[in-house]
């Protein structure tokens, strides 16, 4: 699929399709107006006469319209006028976008971006028109034997603006949203493969992939490696398993010389039966999903260095099975981890903070201004949040404001819930420094407590992604959740840095 920006007039769109608004109250977006003046008043009376409704979701395909060089014109219902905000207008992108693909053209221009959202500007308008295009065109079909193909595949979509000087913030809004998606992408294709094809070399090798075609370099711990750092408690999940663990690390460098990087730390446990602590049978196949964090983190890094972010950044990711067997870790086994700090293991399903501790340890070492944890950690956190918000943690206020802004931007939120130490008392345990669980109460706090323990050495914040990292049912899938907020986070943090003479590449 190619994306672009267009500008001129509507009489002279010579496309496949040409896409427009219309209110519930009837009013009709500005193009819209154009194109029912050059039809004569067909759309303003097609619309009087209750052929479309102009409520969210609804659609309304002409054909062949007198005075319209465009073979289609597709009316898009934008809901009620005084409640057209953010979530409206990707709602109406997307809609336009899945109608204009079963149409058969090859191509569609699309004026939704005219329409006022708020205090968006334009360059938001384009860059989250793009993402939510991207998102609504994405299919996972590599392993089917066979591919439905349309008759006719939509080839391109043009974002269409008035003025010619539009057209850069047009632009630069459509390059981060491509940027972006491909990141959104990367993190879906890994997350949708099944855990027989996406185990931790795999990640390896995808990392490896990353590095040499966008100028990263990269890192990868074997077994031993490990060992020697002390990781006992990464090593300690991937036991039972005969996949062996890998530690990658990925860095990005943009930023000036010698200046702190953002890590990035990412669970990749390729497959999760819960080990010993056998998880039930049912829905145990989305268990594939657990390496989302690790997915994402390679996903941010690939959008990071094609947007060629002036930043350095660095991406750590921890990656094993979990799996039962006559190795396995027991639950009452006691870990010594990379720390020093020692962990009884009462749950081998709370395995995700076993192998985060290690990480968040070992980046101690790249003395960072901020480290940010992404993980599908805990059940807990989709009981708390639903498969709407992201859980967040962090002990900073300042890294707490830039990832909840980051979010709201990015269409991608995350909701803060406390990290307080009265929460600590329940990892309490008789025979070691710790225990690895809690405690059904608070279950999602008590994860991120246990992970604060390895943190006190530098700004941190972690998100559980458990509730939406993919979805379940008919559409199940993974949903690229959080690369939109990481990505975001970064821009946000790239504007601020300072010039330097970074010497990253990217393709």
């Amino acid at each position: 699929m190619e994306f672009s920006i267009e500008v001129g007039s509507l009489e002279k769109q010579s496309t496949a399709c040409v896409v427009v608004g219309v209110f519930e109250s009837g009013k009709l977006s500005a193009s819209a107006k154009a194109l029912d003046k050059l039809s004569g008043g067909l759309i303003s009376d097609l619309v009087s006469g209750g052929d479309m409704d102009g409520k969210s979701g609804s659609s309304l395909v002409l054909h062949r319209t007198p005075g319209i060089a465009a073979a289609r014109v597709l009316l898009v219902g934008l809901g009620k006028e005084k409640d057209f905000h953010e979530k409206e207008y990707l709602s109406a992108v997307s809609n336009a976008v899945r109608q204009v693909y079963g149409l058969g053209g090859a191509d569609a221009m699309i004026y939704l971006p005219e329409l006022p959202v708020g205090k968006r500007d334009l360059a938001w308008k384009v860059r989250h028109a793009t993402l939510v295009a991207q998102d609504a065109l994405y299919r996972f079909d590599q392993l089917k034997s066979k591919k439905p193909e349309p008759q006719r595949p939509l080839r391109q979509i043009s974002f269409c603006v008035n003025r010619r000087s539009e057209v850069s913030d047009a632009n630069a809004g459509l390059a981060e949203g491509l940027a972006i998606g491909s990141g959104v992408e990367l993190a879906k294709n890994l997350g949708n493969l099944p855990a027989n094809l996406c185990t931790p070399s795999f990640l390896a090798e995808e990392a490896k992939n990353l590095a040499k075609d966008y100028g990263l370099a990269v890192e990868v711990l074997e077994r031993a490696d490990m060992e020697k750092l002390g990781m006992n408690t990464l090593l300690s999940v991937a036991r039972g398993s005969h996949e062996p663990p890998k530690f990658i690390v990925l860095r990005h460098a943009g930023g000036a010389a010698g200046s702190k990087p953002v890590v990035l730390v990412g669970k990749g446990v390729t497959f999760d039966t819960g080990g010993i602590s056998l998880k039930p049978g049912a829905e145990m196949d989305e268990m594939k999903y657990d390496m989302c964090g690790a997915a994402s983190v390679l996903g941010t890094m690939k959008a990071a260095a094609i947007m060629a972010l002036p930043l350095n950044l660095i991406g750590v990711i921890p990656a094993t099975e979990n799996m039962p067997g006559g190795a396995a870790t027991k639950p009452g086994d006691i870990i010594t981890s990379m720390s020093g700090q020692t962990v009884e293991i009462l749950n081998t399903d709370a395995e995700g903070r076993l192998i985060l501790c290690d990480a968040l340890t070992y980046v101690e070492r790249f003395d960072p201004d901020c480290v940010v944890d992404i993980a599908t950690l805990t059940g807990a956190c989709v009981i708390a949040l639903g498969n709407v918000a992201s859980g967040l943690f962090c002990n900073d206020s300042a890294l707490t404001e830039e990832l909840l802004r980051a979010g709201v931007e990015a269409q991608d939120r995350a909701w803060q819930l406390p990290l307080w130490d009265d929460y600590q008392d329940q990892l309490k345990s008789n025979f070691a420094d710790m225990a690895n669980i809690g405690g059904r109460a608070g279950g999602s706090i008590t994860a991120a407590c246990f992970l604060s323990r390895f943190t006190k050495k530098y700004t941190w914040a972690h998100v559980d992604i458990a509730g939406t990292a993919w979805r379940s049912g008919k559409e199940k899938g993974a949903t690229g959740r959080p690369v939109p907020l990481l990505a975001h986070f970064l821009l946000e943090r790239a504007i601020q840095a300072p010039k330097g003479s970074g010497k990253q590449k990217s393709k």
